[in-house]
């Protein structure tokens, strides 16, 4: 076949691409320039993509004898993730621009780009598995070592996509194997750290980096109840599970700190409360889709695992489609724009802890990775005294609604 492997200037991607070349394929590196700022340089582990791994690039497909060229990706880069990524917490949410990067440039602009100019596939040093199943679907799988899997970040991938990825590095038992490997191919970043923080925001400030993009504005700090507490800068500063920084002068009535547990752009306001009311029980988004062929049924609840951040453990979970309710929160906020008349419904068996709107919510059935969605809302295991409020007076409605239907019924 031929593979373009892209080559990120890390160990990972460099050992891809020798062993690319080694099954037999003929392989042409490329690295992504994803900035136009030329004196952009890593700083150890923080931020990836700059000169420096361009360069570790070209060195690591010398060695390995194949064609290299660099790409110039900014500007979509720029639109699809550094915008998105702004706009998502303008609207009080949180993104994952990992996720959005693998969405919208490695196999997106990457692959059209890629399957234009004649090539097969392209191929990245992400741990994960792509298995062939009996019909001869391409299911995406987890990596042999858990430890080190990345199936997560590549949720987002579509069957189309997964027929023309592959993922060379997915039956590797540890990294420590790819590192010792890569160095006795001769490789200078046999050792290099793994890069971490978002790569745009390489000194890993995000809010004094968001303080200069989102124009801030004071707003209020209110409880679960609709109680103002004190007032903010700017709410786009503030994350779901954020402890630090809240600045509210009246301690709570049971003397416990306080935490962010919601983020409302609309009103500009911020509600916080006691950490268990971070547990959340419900998660839903209509902004889904699915990695390999969809389940035959999914308007049936199923049961599968759900993992809501690249390093958290699956947690058991039902998962179902069901159509919006007109009138509902989840229809007014999550499908405003965007003519969406269904959502994917997780729930799982236990709370899961510092959920918020806009990470994504990768569901698995086993070790396969079956699809995605981007949060939209949650729903806190823990009611408020508004919400008990609310509950209580829709029992009793209902109650009374069937009462009065029994009467009617004896009547009759």
């Amino acid at each position: 076949m031929k593979v373009l492997a892209a080559m990120s200037g890390g160990v990972d991607s460099a050992v891809a691409a020798a062993r690319m070349v080694e099954a037999g394929h003929e392989v042409v590196g490329v690295h992504l320039a994803l900035s136009r700022m030329p004196g952009t340089l890593r700083t150890g582990s923080r931020g990836c993509c700059t000169v420096e791994d361009s360069m570790d690039a070209q060195r690591a497909a010398n060695i390995i004898g194949i064609p290299y060229y660099v790409w110039d990706f900014s500007e979509r880069f720029k639109l699809d993730v550094v915008d998105d990524f702004i706009a998502e917490y303008a609207a009080g949410r949180t993104p994952n621009p990992c996720m959005r990067c693998n969405e919208r440039i490695k196999f997106a602009a990457l692959l059209e780009k890629a399957l234009d100019l004649g090539f097969d596939a392209v191929a990245t040093g992400h741990y994960a598995t792509i298995v062939t199943d009996a019909d001869g679907n391409r299911e995406l799988h987890r990596a042999s070592a858990w430890a080190k899997d990345q199936s997560y970040v590549l949720g987002v991938l579509t069957q189309d996509q997964l027929a023309h990825s592959m993922f060379p590095l997915g039956a590797t038992p540890s990294k420590a194997e790819v590192r010792a490997e890569a160095a006795a191919r001769g490789f200078s970043v046999a050792n290099k750290p793994d890069s971490y923080d978002i790569c745009f925001i390489p000194d890993g400030d995000t809010r004094g980096w968001l303080a200069e993009r989102v124009p801030p504005a004071t707003g209020d700090i209110l409880d679960r109840d609709g109680n103002t507490l004190g007032t903010h800068e700017g709410a786009a500063a503030f994350t779901v599970g954020q402890r630090k920084g809240l600045q509210i002068g009246t301690p709570a009535a049971d003397g416990k700190p306080r935490f962010v547990l919601e983020v409302r752009p609309i009103s500009n306001t911020v509600v916080v409360g006691p950490k268990e009311a971070l547990a959340i029980k419900k998660i839903a988004g209509t902004k889904f889709t699915w990695c390999g062929v969809a389940p035959a049924h999914p308007e049936i609840a199923f049961d599968c695992d759900v993992q809501i951040r690249a390093h958290a453990d699956p947690v058991p979970a039902v998962a179902q489609i069901v159509p919006l309710e007109a009138g509902s929160s989840a229809e007014t906020s999550a499908s405003r724009g965007s003519g969406a008349t269904t959502e994917l419904v997780i729930i799982p068996t236990e709370p899961l802890t510092g959920v918020a709107p806009g990470q994504t919510a990768v569901v698995y059935l086993g070790t396969r990775v079956l699809g995605q969605c981007t949060i939209d809302r949650t729903v806190s295991a823990v009611e408020s005294a508004v919400e008990s409020a609310v509950e209580s007076a829709v029992e009793s409605a209902v109650e009374s609604a069937v009462a009065a239907a029994d009467a009617v019924a004896v009547d009759a």
